[in-house]
């Protein structure tokens, strides 16, 4: 039968996508996906208010946190400040232990400073305070004495810090922060890890579920073995694509609605690359997965066949994501690590051009002999039952296999 290639994959695109199973797994995942930007943006944009307490006539304080709250307005800090007013230092106490205030600010004017007696601005709170608001009542009280003491010397705060300002500038020109980096190497890792293993075991579960039900010698009478391989390959590799290209745009476009939106130029190319180094390499994974399939005579049996090629990806999932520095230079020309570590890379910043397309090629090549390893593994073992099957054995049977040759 010409094309008859054609007609498998199709099959397999068809079960797969109505397999329930499946379904659900998509729909769980896309909802995770959903749910975690949701948070993340909910996160990055709420305001976050603090009620802090101020004993009567501690004017300094009140003057210092109405200073905060203006600050973080115009810098865009997301820190509200509203002031609290109690009459004493024992009032102030109360109002953390029963939480009617976050914290307590004394300038040291009002006999309440430290509880060691020093003078001096105390920030109290009934646990340790929030770290975003103790800094941004440091920085203003430390604005508020420098210009005090300017002014009693006679000078200004500008003449006092003229020529002090720090710039920043980043060598690398690349504008992504190594935690995005971190974060888009886990997420790459996690779609290669779950599109890998949860294709591989369908296609699998359809090898020996046509072995185990002796379909595969009707099938094998009308296909060649080579074609009906391809056809499961193919398939399976459009249905994997397909749910991670899903699942990539729906991350660029959550992606879009957080602060992260000015990273999604580098982020978009990244993924593109992901796609590319993907697609090549799930072909080799789906056929070695049909080789596993294959290599069983029963349902029991994948469990033991499977067992190698799920070791080796869970590898990859956990080495791509943590590697650094050399180890994942090294990765990134490593099939299958390179289809994580080499996309991760060109976010980085740190991959020439040409380093992708020479990983890719290397890709290529090891796909091209897994395929043509597995195609004959694959013809060796199918028709062979009675127990599971090894590679040596797969590979040494079939010499004497003329179907689909």
């Amino acid at each position: 039968m010409r094309n008859a290639w054609m007609v498998v994959a199709t099959r397999e695109i068809v079960v797969r996508a109505l397999n329930k199973g499946f379904l659900i797994g998509l729909a769980v995942t896309i909802a995770m996906i959903g749910g975690l930007i949701g948070f993340t943006s909910y996160m990055d944009s709420r305001t976050e208010s603090f009620d802090v307490a101020v004993v009567a006539g501690d004017e300094a304080a009140a003057t210092a946190l109405e200073s905060a709250a203006e600050d973080a307005t115009a810098s865009d800090q997301r820190i509200a400040l509203s002031v609290v007013r109690v009459d004493d230092a024992a009032a102030a106490e109360a109002a953390l232990e029963d939480e009617t205030a976050d914290a307590w600010l004394s300038s040291g004017t009002d006999g309440a400073a430290a509880t060691d007696g020093a003078a001096g601005w105390t920030l109290s709170g009934w646990r340790e305070p929030d770290t975003d608001l103790a800094d941004l009542v440091e920085t203003t009280v430390r604005e508020q004495v420098m210009a005090e003491r300017a002014t009693d010397a006679g000078t200004t705060v500008e003449a006092l810090t003229a020529g002090s300002e720090i710039g920043t500038e980043r060598l690398d020109g690349n504008p992504v922060d190594p935690e995005i980096v971190f974060a888009a190497g886990f997420v790459l890792a996690f779609l290669f890890f779950m599109g890998a293993v949860g294709s591989g075991a369908m296609i699998a579960g359809s090898v020996i579920e046509e072995k185990q039900s002796r379909l595969v010698e009707i099938i094998a009478t009308a296909v060649p073995l080579r074609q009906l391989l391809a056809g499961k390959i193919i398939g399976s590799s459009v249905i994997a694509l397909s749910q991670n290209l899903l699942l990539a745009a729906i991350g660029l476009v959550g992606i879009s609605f957080t602060d992260l939106s000015a990273m999604l130029p580098a982020m978009t190319a990244t993924m593109l690359w992901f796609v590319v180094f993907f697609t090549v390499g799930f072909v080799a994974v789906a056929a070695l997965y049909a080789v596993a399939g294959s290599l069983a005579s029963r349902t029991e049996d994948l469990q033991y066949t499977t067992s190698p090629l799920m070791m080796l990806l869970m590898a990859v999932y956990v080495v791509t994501f943590s590697a650094d520095g050399v180890l994942e230079r090294v990765l990134s020309y490593i099939p299958p690590a390179s289809i994580v570590s080499m996309p991760v890379r060109v976010l980085n910043g740190d991959a020439l051009w040409w380093e992708p397309l020479v990983s890719l090629l290397i890709l290529v090549a090891a796909t091209f002999g897994a395929v043509l390893l597995s195609e004959r593994a694959y013809r060796g073992a199918l028709m062979q039952t009675g127990g599971r099957v090894t590679w040596k054995t797969a590979l040494a049977g079939d010499r004497g296999t003329t179907l689909g040759a």
